[in-house]
């Protein structure tokens, strides 16, 4: 049974100003350079990397955790940055609310994009508070015409103020609104080109959602404008059977590495890593995990120039890892003739 709800977005008449664009949009060259292979910063693993100096190619950081200046998590923030490229991916913009954007936090956001010179910024197209309270959740929006306005329109003054384009990454849903009157592929689409905004493509995010409503995830995948995606976030999710919720506490399931490897096929090499926010197990276990992201885009892209540009997986690729690449490969095969 579908679940329907009905929300009434109010005019944003706060809007209603010129904009003043803080870079150019005629760039022809729209995405910045690919990454390579990356992993979730996370405090548990703080010592390790400082002290292993693994060969990831980059790190992605929580921005609210990082937004206080001083203390240990800006220590361990700083020595980090110093060795590796930064992404950072926020939590609070609430990019498609209708209360007022948090100039105070976004003016934060800045002072920590300054400090630590991310290679790009990136959030959730969603909302999480009405009214000044916050439901520390990233809810859906509909998806209709006049929400595709509201939130380009927003999202031009986040990229004015923190003078760069954002990436917006597609939430994982549990509900539908009757007011949508398009499908979420071509609401995040239209955004993007509405805003000049680049993609975040949650691969996780696209299955949990298909289980969910019962929709075909190649099909989001064919119409997203490869131009326009910019990192991929693979993370694993809790499966009841009826319904799938992403919880980012285990592994990456196999018709998640399925769907990453036709994402690849769609979108050629793009920058990817792996979320783990709970059950959070030793790094080397997530190091091995991110080999087999690596693996199936060597696999997918065996003559792609970029790949050969990553230095992740040089220092180590054991006979462990090889061999759960082939379980791994052998359960995608598995699933996709399924």
């Amino acid at each position: 049974m579908a679940l329907y709800v009905i929300i009434y977005i109010e005019p944003s008449s706060y809007l209603q100003r010129p904009i003043k664009i803080g870079y150019p949009l005629s760039d022809k060259h729209i995405k910045e350079d690919f990454l390579g292979f990356g992993l979730g910063l996370r405090t548990d693993h703080f010592e390790h990397i400082l002290q292993h100096q693994p060969d990831i190619d980059w790190f992605e950081i929580l921005s609210e955790n990082y937004l206080v200046a001083g203390g240990k998590p800006r220590y361990y923030l700083e020595a980090i940055a110093e060795q590796y490229p930064l992404v950072m991916h926020g939590v609070s913009m609430s990019i498609g609310s209708t209360d007022p954007l948090d100039m105070d936090y976004l003016k934060a956001l800045k002072k920590l994009s300054n400090d630590i010179q991310p290679k790009w910024i990136s959030d959730h197209i969603c909302w999480t508070s009405i009214h000044g309270i916050n439901s520390h959740d990233l809810l859906p929006l509909p998806y209709t015409e006049e929400t595709v306005k509201h939130v380009a329109e927003r999202v031009r003054i986040v990229q004015d103020i923190l003078g760069r384009r954002i990436l917006l990454e597609n939430v994982s849903s549990y509900l539908s609104y009757q007011d949508s009157t398009m499908d979420e592929w071509d609401f995040l689409s239209q955004v993007a080109e509405a805003a000049d905004c680049l993609i975040l493509l949650d691969i996780n995010n696209i299955y949990v959602s298909a289980r969910n409503h019962h929709f075909d995830p190649l099909d989001y995948l064919k119409k997203i404008d490869p131009r326009r995606v910019q990192q991929f976030h693979l993370a694993g999710h809790s499966d009841f059977g009826d319904y799938v919720i992403d919880t980012h506490d285990h592994d990456v399931s196999p018709p998640v590495w399925a769907l990453y490897k036709a994402a690849l096929e769609r979108f050629g090499a793009v920058s990817t890593m792996i979320e783990r926010d709970a059950n959070i197990p030793e790094f080397p276990a997530l190091y091995n995990e991110l080999l087999e992201a690596k693996n199936i885009a060597k696999l997918t892209l065996p003559d792609h120039p970029a790949l050969a540009r990553s230095n992740f997986g040089a220092r180590k690729l054991n006979k462990a890892s090889q061999q759960t690449s082939v379980v791994t490969q052998h359960a995608m095969q598995q699933k996709l003739r399924g």
